[in-house]
């Protein structure tokens, strides 16, 4: 099938984080089949979702993975111009949820496998190459974690990945982590005329929202700036807030959730310390009124910062096939480091661009779609020995 076929085979399944994928990656089973390849699975904890890892070549020596994940951000109130789970093409793009981030990277791995294939019944195959879709990356790297850990069980030998995401076919050598921390503040419920007998939970909440601002302004202005990265200095931020019930209620619960996106060597945890000790200050004064005042803090999404191993072997083909680019650093996350965080070399490059993720009418070009399909044929080429 050739990629435009394959993208809009992929596109047509709505595999927004809060669905399943299994649909996917059901397909993606039976056109490995259809060429000769077995397909190794591991689920989530519900059996509702699957990752997949296939392998091209001999199982004696490590290979280099092509990895993508399957899931994509909701549509929800998004103004798109056509149907988001259906391929359009205008004016050299094609459109729809996931082209960008990052279908379209694995149309390319797919449509390359026929010649994996055929290279490796000609012996010719000496490095193996494997594919590797994950779920619910989106949602805070969950399934690459089972993915791993499913490789690391049945003793998979692999000597590295390239983790397809969108970025216009450049090296990413580096990237933050990510941690999201969700802040439960309960306080005391009281009639609104009556606001000395309750203890108002919004109020306290944004006491410490304002707190972690003050955190983010002081990283910005004097904590540590390394040029590499679009945004060179860890970040915070406030994403979500829900609390109160009716405006004559003092609010006994409020709830937000706080993102913080650091640098590799950084300790990030240093943030959540301080935002608990000031927690426990404001406690003080709320037990005043209301002893069983509380306010808890869990970590709901941790995603490892990356940096990729200058040595490694797929650094080496990657370095290669990018003309030997210095490589960037960037804001948003993959699953890069939790590879590289099991041992296993990682370096971000694919199709499309990070701007066009998760928008309404996301597309990626077709010239990029055709690029990395070279790309991947180039790649393939320093893994093959002709005639061998």
């Amino acid at each position: 099938m050739e990629i435009r076929q394959l993208l809009s085979r992929l596109v047509g399944f709505d595999t927004t984080s809060r669905l399943s994928n299994r649909e996917l990656i059901d397909w993606v089973v039976d056109y490995l089949a259809t060429l000769g390849v077995a397909a190794q699975l591991s689920y989530s904890e519900d059996g509702q979702k699957a990752n997949l890892f296939a392998r091209v070549g001999s199982v004696d020596v490590p290979a280099i993975v092509l990895s993508g994940h399957t899931d994509v951000v909701p549509v929800d109130g998004q103004a798109w111009s056509s149907e988001p789970f259906h391929v359009v093409e205008r004016d050299g793009r094609l459109y729809g949820r996931g082209t960008a981030d990052m279908k379209g990277f694995i149309a390319c791995a797919l449509a390359l496998l026929p010649e994996a294939v055929a290279r490796a019944e000609r012996g010719e195959l000496v490095v193996p190459l494997a594919l590797a879709l994950s779920y619910d990356e989106e949602v805070g790297c969950l399934g690459v974690h089972t993915l791993v850990a499913d490789l690391k069980r049945r003793g998979e030998k692999v000597a590295g990945c390239i983790v397809g995401e969108p970025t216009s076919m450049q090296p990413v050598v580096a990237h933050k982590g990510i941690a999201h921390y969700k802040v439960c503040v309960t306080g005391r419920e009281a009639h609104s005329s009556l606001t000395p007998l309750g203890v108002n939970a919004i109020e306290y909440a944004a006491r410490l929202i304002t707190f972690v601002r003050e955190l983010a302004d002081r990283e910005a202005s004097g904590g540590r700036q390394v040029a590499l990265y679009d945004v060179p200095y860890t970040t915070l931020q406030t994403g979500l807030v829900h609390g109160g019930i009716a405006g004559n209620i003092v609010p006994r619960d409020c709830e937000f959730l706080i993102e913080c996106r650091w640098l590799p060597g950084e300790r990030h945890e240093r943030f959540i310390e301080a935002l608990q000790g000031e927690a426990e200050r404001l406690l003080i004064e709320m037990r005043k009124v209301a002893p069983e005042a509380s306010i808890t803090v869990e970590n709901v999404v941790h995603c490892p910062a990356f940096e990729a191993d200058a040595a490694s072997e797929v650094r080496c083909h990657v370095d290669a096939l990018c003309d030997h680019a210095k490589g960037s650093g960037v804001a948003y996350s993959t699953e890069a480091g939790v590879f590289q965080q099991a041992g296993i070399p990682a370096v971000v490059c694919g199709p499309g661009s990070i701007r066009e993720a998760h928008r309404p009418d996301e597309y990626v070009e077709i010239a990029q779609l055709q690029a990395c399909f070279a790309w991947m044929l180039h790649l393939l080429d320093r893994l093959s020995r002709p005639g061998h």
